[in-house]
């Protein structure tokens, strides 16, 4: 290579790096986002999922009443009616007719809860003799109360359990 095609290089060189310098600085300049944007990046980044996982999670009074006789065929025909104690977790639920008479005393029974896919979703506990009140929890809060055992929750329950 001459003198000449290294000096020509050279230029090339150094006139490339210069315009790419330039084009970066432009870009940076152009793309750096204000602090609110910033902001208001970040929390759509956490609420969006959050809200997500949240909508996955709430269910109604009428899906709970509706997963008690779909857990347990000795509540079938009970017409339950529940109350949010808290929202997607905790519900107190009534009877219109008492259980199968299957069980003397219902009190402290314990029952899963089967969601509409047929999956256990919880479980709920008798807090009368009669078996005409409960309170159901959803999700964890059914294994953290001692409902049902963890392994259970999530598992496929085609049809209401006997027994």
């Amino acid at each position: 290579m001459s003198d000449f095609d290294t000096a020509r290089l050279t230029r090339l060189g150094n006139a490339l790096e210069a315009s790419a310098r330039a084009d970066l600085g432009r870009a940076r300049f152009l793309r750096r986002p204000s602090r609110r944007l910033a902001v208001v990046a970040a929390t759509l980044a956490v609420a969006i999922p959050g809200v997500a996982i949240a909508a996955n999670y709430l269910i109604s009074n009428e899906q709970v009443a509706a997963s008690m006789p779909a857990g347990t065929l000795s509540l079938a025909g009970t017409e339950p009616t529940c109350t949010t104690v808290q929202d997607g977790v905790e519900f107190h639920c009534v009877l219109a007719k008492a259980p199968a008479p299957e069980v003397s005393d219902w009190k402290g029974t314990v029952e899963p809860t089967v969601d509409a896919s047929k999956h256990v979703n919880g479980g709920c506990r008798s807090l009368t003799s009669e078996g005409t009140e409960w309170e159901c929890y959803i999700g964890q809060a059914a294994v953290d109360q001692q409902i049902i055992g963890q392994s259970l929750l999530g598992e496929f329950a085609p049809s209401p359990g006997v027994g």
